[in-house]
């Protein structure tokens, strides 16, 4: 096979025709005719998002003003693409499917982890880049705090989020493992599904307990899909940090993208006044942060053993 350099100083490019110099005033105005993102330099970015609301087509039409925002300040079209698993998503990230993602904390951490994928800046949630894992039961389980669970497991059903989330699954893992308790054994039963059809299930009473976070727990109280006093909260995490918008390894090697991005997601908090499309409700905006912030998530994550020492 020949080396594509070597065979091309063997037939050097021509220079270009008298017809071809003349032509070029006509290709640059051509050019500026098109739109923005056709004329701009560098290719599609694949922007992948987490399922946070109940359906694809859903999360889809919530984070496409995000998308478009983003094409518009970066010069570049960015096409949306929802993953519907945590683990789902950083492994798309890892592995070239997505360049940009808004994920979340363990998902970001396992992707930084095995693929050297970079936060650039976390979400913040009512001004706040933080929020908490919790456990929830429902008021005729006779359960009034999480000890009370773990006095009882043998006799209890408990449900984890999928095992690329934060707060369904890693942080409760971490806090039972410190307890002593290995919940595949101790609980009479163990499901894994997600984080709405946890808080449903518990509040029907078809689940004795489940991990899930306050962020999502308050959505579905205020949008009705949830009965505040069927979910009661016998547990609470440390806080923990926000979804981070991450970049994948190869993007976070072009600097100046990464502090074009970085500008482009802090615009958005103060736009949301006019545009508030741009974001859920109680989405707030974005704020820079490095992988420094994702330490709590890493240790619980090497503490379970759920990420491997290097």
């Amino acid at each position: 096979m020949k080396h594509p350099l070597k065979h091309a100083m063997k037939h050097p490019v021509k220079s270009p025709t008298r017809r071809a110099v003349a032509l070029l005033p006509f290709a640059a105005a051509a050019s500026l005719a098109l739109p923005a993102f056709v004329r701009a330099q560098g290719s599609e970015l694949k922007l992948g998002v987490g399922l946070f609301q109940p359906d694809k087509e859903k999360n889809d039409a919530t984070y496409r003003p995000l998308a478009q925002h983003l094409s518009q300040r970066l010069g570049r079209p960015v096409s949306l693409r929802t993953v519907d698993s945590w683990e789902g998503l950083a492994k798309s990230l890892a592995n070239g499917e997505t360049d940009l993602a808004l994920m979340g904390p363990w998902g970001y951490v396992l992707a930084h982890h095995h693929a050297g994928a970079q936060v650039v800046s976390t979400i913040l949630y009512d001004g706040k880049p933080e929020y908490f894992a919790i456990i929830v039961t429902h008021p005729d389980s006779g359960l009034n705090s999480v000890q009370d669970l773990i006095k009882d497991g043998p006799k209890r059903t408990f449900a984890f989020g999928d095992k690329g989330s934060t707060s369904g699954y890693l942080i409760p893992l971490h806090f039972f493992q410190q307890q002593g308790v290995d919940p595949d054994k101790h609980f009479s039963r163990v499901l894994y599904t997600k984080h709405q059809a946890i808080e449903t299930q518990v509040a029907a009473g078809q689940l004795d307990a489940g991990a899930d976070y306050n962020r999502n727990r308050n959505a579905m109280i205020e949008q009705g899909l949830l009965k505040a006093e069927r979910s009661k909260i016998i547990w609470q995490s440390a806080p923990l940090p926000n979804d981070a918008f991450a970049v994948s390894a190869r993007l976070f090697a072009d600097k100046a993208l990464v502090e074009r991005l970085q500008v482009a997601l802090a615009e958005i908090g103060p736009l949301l006044a006019t545009q508030p499309g741009l974001l859920p409700p109680h989405y707030t905006g974005f704020v820079a942060k490095d992988n420094s912030f994702y330490k709590p998530i890493r240790d619980a994550g090497l503490a379970t053993g759920k990420l491997a020492t290097r």
